[in-house]
Parts: structure tokens; C-alpha cells; sequence
């Protein structure tokens, strides 16, 4: 019978991580009065995008953080969330900033983001903040990704000279996930879903993350014995992108789904907002 893998636990490590960020609010504002605040700034009323936002406000508020909730109609234009970022963007007690996406169709959401100043965009979704990411300078990092990272680390496993496969290639997951792995002298592959022998590359894979969107898209026969598994996709039904129990008899290392890379998104994202809550008390 093969040996059960390694569950990587993120909420445990979220945990960790948050309660550290809580000590560095208590040093900020007894130091200084100032108090880390988020901006969230949703558009319209998606079900899943009002909790996750409130889901994020109550982090904050339990390590003694602020938070402002932003609610904008449907109807809103690009020009008027333009205007509402850019507003949250010269508020001096505003030090990081969320836009939930994705937003409706007829909003311009590159515009949107770009309009986050680079200090404030805490969730790591501007033109800077990729550029940053692949030329390792630094910033904030985009929060799944940064998030994975930080449990690859958590769990001590070998990100130099690994062969890492990225299977999704969106702007906010797949491809800074790419350039956090690069800087850490990884060997990267990126797939997608219209890759070509893509289970065949896949099980060259050291490090596999799966960020496609698709529930169960990789399959278990597809993970080389003893590689390390990190599902970032969460579909309808609390299940990944992983088919996870097959999948789970060839890793060493393996994410849950829920409960592995999920939390780290939002201790992460917390995290960075004091981070630049700390830069801009310094400025």
C-alpha cells in the first residue's frame, strides 16, 4: 500500500501568518497611531464576491485592522470606478487596495486595477506588480502565488533546481506564479488547457500547481511518484482543479481543497496591506 502524502495545511499556516501580521499592527499603532487599513471595492451583487470580500473585511478586523467596505451597482462605468479607486488612492488613511474580480463584463477591469496606485496594490494585480514579480525587484507579489510560495516554504520543500509545472496561465494566478517560481531558481514550465501532451509534461513535474479553473482537469495518473502537488483551484462543490484521492497516492507533498492554498490568499493579502501601511508611515 503506497504511503499517504504530506497534507500541507493552510489554515494552520495562515494562522501562523496572520498572527504575526497582528503583532506587527500592534507595533504600528502603538508606535504611531496608525491603524492598516483595506479598501474592498466590489461591482455589482455576485453571491460569491460579497462573501469573499466580507471574508476578507473580517480578517482584518480580527487582527486589529481597519477595513472600508466599497459597494458600487452593476451599472457603474468605468469611468466612475476609475474615479472611486483613484479617490481611495490619495486617502492617506487608505494603505491598501482591493478590487474583487472579476467585475461585469462592460467594466474595463485592466483600467481599474492600473488606477490602484503601486503601493497600494496590496493584491499584486497591476502592470508594476508583474513586471516586479519577473524581474524579482520586489513589491507587492500577486496573493495566490505569493501564498503558495510561503507554504512550499512552511513545508521545507525544494523549490531550487525543481522542475515546476504550471498549469494555468492567468494574469493573476498562472503567470506570476511562473515568475515567483523563476526567481527562486526553479525550472518552469507553463500549460494550459489547450497544451499539447500536457499529461505527459505534467508528470515531469517536481512541483505541479494546478490553476486552470477546471474542476478535477489533472488527473492522478498524471503526478510523477513523489512529486508535490499544490491545487490553487476551487470550483462549485469544494472541489480543486486536482483529482485529488488518485493524485494523492503518487505525491509526497499534496493541498487539500478546501483548507491548503485558500487561506494563504487572504493572510497574504492582509499581510501585504501592512506591509505597505509600514512604507507609507515611513515615507
Amino acid at each position: 500500500m503506497p504511503a499517504m502524502p504530506t497534507l500541507i495545511d493552510g489554515t494552520k499556516v495562515a494562522k501562523e501568518l496572520l498572527e504575526s501580521t497582528r503583532l506587527r499592527v500592534q507595533a504600528l499603532t502603538s508606535g504611531s497611531s496608525v491603524v492598516p487599513c483595506l479598501a474592498t471595492v466590489l461591482v455589482g451583487s455576485d453571491p460569491a464576491s460579497v462573501t469573499y470580500t466580507r471574508m476578507k473585511r473580517k480578517r482584518c478586523e480580527s487582527i486589529g485592522m481597519r477595513s472600508i467596505k466599497v459597494e458600487l451597482p452593476e451599472s457603474t462605468t468605468t469611468e466612475q470606478l476609475v474615479a472611486e479607486i483613484r479617490r481611495l488612492g490619495d486617502d492617506p488613511t487608505v494603505h491598501g487596495i482591493l478590487l474583487q474580480h472579476p467585475a461585469p463584463s462592460h467594466v474595463d477591469e485592466r483600467a481599474a486595477f492600473e488606477a490602484i496606485p503601486a503601493i497600494k496594490d496590496v493584491d499584486g494585480v497591476t502592470y508594476a506588480a508583474f513586471a516586479n514579480q519577473w524581474f524579482n525587484e520586489g513589491g507587492h507579489e500577486s496573493c495566490t502565488p505569493s501564498g503558495i510560495v510561503k507554504l512550499l516554504d512552511a513545508y521545507d520543500a525544494r523549490i531550487e533546481g525543481a522542475h515546476a509545472v504550471v498549469v494555468g496561465r492567468s494574469p493573476i494566478l498562472g503567470k506570476p506564479m511562473a515568475g515567483l517560481l523563476l526567481a527562486r531558481n526553479a525550472t518552469v514550465t507553463i500549460c494550459h488547457s489547450r497544451t499539447q501532451g500536457l499529461a505527459d509534461i505534467v508528470r515531469q513535474a517536481d512541483i505541479v500547481v494546478a490553476a486552470v479553473g477546471k474542476a478535477r482537469f489533472v488527473q492522478g495518473d498524471w503526478v510523477k511518484r513523489g512529486a508535490i502537488v499544490m491545487d490553487a483551484g476551487y470550483n462549485e462543490g469544494n472541489v480543486g482543479d486536482v483529482d485529488f484521492d488518485p493524485a494523492a497516492e503518487r505525491a509526497s507533498m499534496i493541498t487539500p481543497v478546501p483548507g491548503g492554498v485558500g487561506p494563504m490568499t487572504i493572510a497574504t493579502l492582509i499581510a501585504q496591506t501592512v506591509d505597505a501601511a509600514e512604507r507609507l508611515t515611513a515615507q
